[in-house]
């Protein structure tokens, strides 16, 4: 099948026997479809079938790029950088802000779960000890999830809270693996601290 370079949402992109799906496609009937108007990129893989997604292009004003390579798009296992917006009991619920280094145009919704916190002990994580509102956290895309949310990880070391600010407004410094700590106060507080690189 020869891969059309541009398409809009419904077309189809080929079969799942030879393509895996990426950003901005769908499966539906063993067939890739695209989800959204925009380029078609082909990614090689070397141990398995190429990646197809369909990605927008941004408008060229001259200033920014004229096509963005999915940025604004995660995918599984993109590493992003987001803030914390919303703390409940099981989850924390996060704007995605950067995607593998990239600043994205527009928000993105994700969530990490409880279970997603940590490697170990995942039955005795506590969200409001891991993240606070405001948080910067990095993290990687474990699943696209449903359909307004991205799921989260922060379970390796270098996954977790990277910029937190005190119940005093001052900006903190990590102390530990799980705390921060207020230069002016001195007070801690706990966080799932990101190892530093």
């Amino acid at each position: 099948m020869l891969m059309p370079n541009l398409v809009l949402p419904g077309e189809s992109l080929g079969s799942t026997s030879e393509y895996l799906p990426g950003a901005g496609t769908h499966i539906l009937d063993n067939q890739l479809v695209a989800s959204l108007a925009g380029r078609v990129v082909v990614k090689s893989k070397q141990s398995s079938l190429a990646a197809i997604s369909v990605v927008r292009s941004a408008e060229n004003d001259g200033g920014g790029m004229s096509d963005v390579d999915g940025a604004g798009l995660p995918e599984v296992d993109s590493i992003i950088l987001a803030r914390v917006t919303r703390i409940q009991t099981k989850q924390a619920t996060v704007g995605i802000l950067v995607v593998d280094g990239r600043v994205v145009g527009e928000e993105w919704a994700g969530v990490i779960r409880s279970q997603d916190v940590r490697a170990t002990e995942k039955d005795r994580v506590k969200i409001f000890e891991s993240f606070r509102p405001g948080d910067v956290v990095r993290a990687v895309v474990i699943s696209l999830g449903d359909q307004s949310n991205y799921y989260l990880s922060t379970a390796k070391n270098e996954f977790g809270v990277v910029m937190a600010t005190s119940e005093a407004g001052n900006t903190m410094y990590p102390v530990s693996w799980k705390e921060f700590a207020d230069p002016v106060s001195g007070q801690k507080e706990l966080r799932k601290v990101a190892k530093p690189f």
